[in-house]
């Protein structure tokens, strides 16, 4: 293990005497919050926080950083408090500890709540001061390198968070060494057989390929002296993790994956890396599709470089990667490598443009934090973003936007900003009209076609890919389904009430106060959104809220319907039973949170209950309804050729829309039928029917 002289030394590269000490402090601090502690394996525990400083020493991050890490478990595991260590250290550092503290005074019913609050709190700190993360992913890397010591249960369940959250994390930041290590230590974890077996068929393997490496590596040198093209060449060794998920996703046998000969070759200069890709393709015959430039386009997290394949001799398929140093600089250590935090340090434009990019990806997941209900529906979105390969696609203007793989129009309009997601009705790929579920593709370019009056679609939720768009919708619609409720609820309570020649706006309040209490509400509010839900039933609500004294003004309006227009929004669905539409007599079944479900009167699923108002509520239609209702007919008909194609022209010719059309063959030469259309009204129908039933063929026609 190291020592606070051995780190002290480290530090003498880069860090003032000034800095080294303040350091130096926060260790003794530490050392001595932490006396008689010990970690699982029997270490004193001043050890760990030690350890932590020295990975992010290995970053070269700043003495702020440094300090937090020696002092990070203090708050969270000593008697000392925040006060105190703001007192001795300032509010910067304190700040960077008291978001890297775990939530250890809260009780939550499960684990994964636990860590999906935990989390949450992270994310706050970092939007506030990006270097918690640093330090967090510092503490559970040489919490990782130290696993052994716990029990096997409690290993898989770090080692499984570790592969949900934090190694994407470190990936999403471009800290690629960090990345790869946690991937590897987490699977060692958590299938140690798996990883024993591919860590033994690598080491057998390494022998046999060290010779080809070898070869293939002076032949690319050769070729770059011989062009005048200064770089370094290192084969890449591949890890362990990334083996075996391509086995797994891909379906790839590890001979397989063992046969490709990977290879970075790192320059002075952009210019000489476009160089260097001639030459190497010059040199074997590149693979057709597998050229990627991230250096014209970086990838979300600021990677850049230039990736191809090639057929090398015998078969062999070389990968090459070629970037400048500052790029296989951030590739390592990504938003580390940043000098908003190191003191003296000249930031250059890919650096900035890292931090820049990680900044506006704390910032979206703060946002997606405010508008998710709870922490689980966070983390859950959060993931979404972080298990995700990017598309890349162009703004109208040109403007580049990096999506996750599968990202859909949808996507695109949130990313743009929330108002144009929650406005767009219809998308434009590459200037032709496409649907809003389709996928996109690197290089293609979107445009979202946009109306006041549109509102986002429950519909989407099954399609979008990003954890900001699946957040303002579920948002969006919750607020939307609230505003509805309360206004439901309100007509509904007002119907009752108007039994007592009174409303909701001249109730008691003493009255309402009282009754809030009993049944353990807030407010008004609140009540009317239950019972607009159909959580509670505005019958006995209005019973219990009516003036003192006063009865019913007669039994018959208590029975007086409640007007629907169609506009009531998701607190007012209708039954698929009997489809009811403008014209039918109508009564509405209180559903139980789904708010009222419209049934035509004569329907055999209302009818045992359709008296009960605590059940049902007596409906009709408002005359200003004007939208189309689906409904289902059943045609009996001569089977001939193309009757089908007839009926749907004779439908579409009513003005009707045609949703399904199936056939049930009765016998040989008779057929039924089953159209489902929308249409406006009862008298909407009646035409659309006269015009079928005037069809030679059909012999019946009737409304299922």
């Amino acid at each position: 293990m190291p020592t606070i002289y051995d780190l002290s030394q480290r530090l003498t590269d880069y860090l003032e005497p000034s800095q080294i000490n303040q350091v130096r402090r926060a260790y003794f601090y530490a050392e001595q919050a932490h006396d008689g502690q010990r970690r699982k394996s029997g270490e004193p525990y001043v050890t760990h926080p030690l350890a932590v400083a020295s990975i992010l020493a290995e970053m070269n991050m700043d003495h702020q950083s440094l300090m937090a890490a020696m002092l990070h478990d203090v708050i969270e595991d000593t008697q000392i408090d925040r006060n105190n260590l703001s007192h001795q250290f300032g509010d910067t550092v304190t700040d960077i500890v008291d978001g890297v503290s775990k939530l250890t005074h809260l009780h939550f019913e499960t684990k994964a709540e636990a860590q999906a609050e935990n989390f949450q709190k992270m994310v706050m700190a970092m939007a506030d001061d990006i270097r918690v993360i640093l330090v967090k992913l510092g503490d559970r890397l040489h919490n990782m390198r130290t696993l052994g010591v716990m029990p096997p249960k409690k290993q898989r369940r770090i080692a499984r968070e570790t592969l949900d959250i934090y190694a994407p994390i470190a990936s999403r930041l471009g800290m690629h060494d960090i990345h790869m290590e946690l991937q590897d230590l987490a699977f060692r974890a958590y299938y140690p057989m798996r990883y024993t077996h591919i860590g033994r068929a690598v080491q057998q393997a390494r022998g046999k390929r060290f010779d080809m490496i070898e070869q293939i590596g002076e032949t690319i040198t050769d070729c770059l002296e011989q062009e005048g093209l200064p770089g370094k060449v290192n084969g890449r060794e591949k890890h362990l993790y990334s083996i075996y998920r391509k086995m797994v996703t891909q379906k790839k046998s590890f001979a397989e994956i063992m046969d490709v000969f990977a290879f970075r070759i790192v320059t002075d200069k952009i210019d000489t890396c476009y160089r260097i890709l001639g030459a190497v393709h010059n040199l074997y015959k590149p693979v057709a599709g597998r050229f990627k430039d991230y250096i014209a386009i970086p990838k979300a997290n600021s990677y850049q470089s230039l990736h191809t394949d090639l057929f090398g001799a015998r078969d062999i398929t070389i990968e090459i990667q070629i970037r400048t140093e500052e790029m296989e600089s951030i590739a390592s250590q990504g938003i580390a490598s940043h000098s908003d935090y190191k003191q003296g340090q000249k930031a250059n434009t890919s650096i900035e443009g890292s931090y820049k990019r990680a900044r506006q990806w704390v910032q979206g997941l703060l946002e997606m934090q405010r508008r998710a209900g709870n922490s689980m529906e966070f983390i859950e979105n959060v993931k979404f973003d972080l298990f995700s390969d990017e598309v890349y696609v162009f703004t109208p203007k040109g403007r580049i936007l990096e999506l996750p793989s599968g990202a859909t129009p949808v996507d695109f309009a949130y990313a743009v900003h929330t108002d144009v997601g929650n406005n767009c009705v219809s998308c434009r790929i590459n200037r032709r009209l496409a649907p809003l579920s389709t996928v996109l593709e690197s290089g293609q370019t979107v445009e979202i076609i946009t109306t006041p009056s549109a509102q986002p679609n429950t519909a989407w939720l099954n399609f979008v890919a990003t954890g900001k768009a699946r957040t303002n919708i579920r948002h969006f619609l919750k607020t939307k389904e609230q505003e509805e409720s309360v206004a439901l609820g309100t007509r509904l309570l007002n119907q009752f009430l108007a039994n007592y020649d009174t409303s909701v706006d001249d109730l008691d309040q003493a009255v309402v106060d009282s009754y809030l209490a009993e049944i353990e509400l807030k407010s008004l509010h609140d009540l009317l959104k239950e019972i607009g839900l159909g959580n509670r039933m505005a019958y006995m609500v209005a019973q219990h809220l009516k003036p003192r004294e006063e009865e019913p003004i007669a039994a018959s309006s208590s029975r007086r319907p409640l007007s629907i227009s169609g506009s009531e929004g998701m607190v007012l669905t209708y039954a698929r039973c009997c489809h009811p539409i403008p014209g039918d007599m109508i009564i509405g079944h209180i559903s139980t949170g789904r708010g009222i479900v419209v049934h035509r009167d004569d329907c055999k699923n209302i009818v045992e209950f359709q008296d009960d108002p605590e059940k049902c509520v007596y409906l009709d239609w408002d005359k200003s309804v004007d939208d189309e209702f689906e409904v289902s007919l059943k045609v009996e008909l001569a089977a001939q050729r193309g009757i089908v194609a007839t009926l749907a022209t004779k439908a579409t010719a009513a003005g009707a829309n045609i949703h399904r059309i199936d056939i049930d063959e009765k016998e040989a030469r008779m057929s039924t039928v089953h159209l489902d259309i929308s249409v406006r009204s009862r008298i909407h129908l009646a035409r659309v029917m006269k015009k079928l039933r005037a069809l030679k063929s059909v012999s019946k026609i009737t409304r299922a």
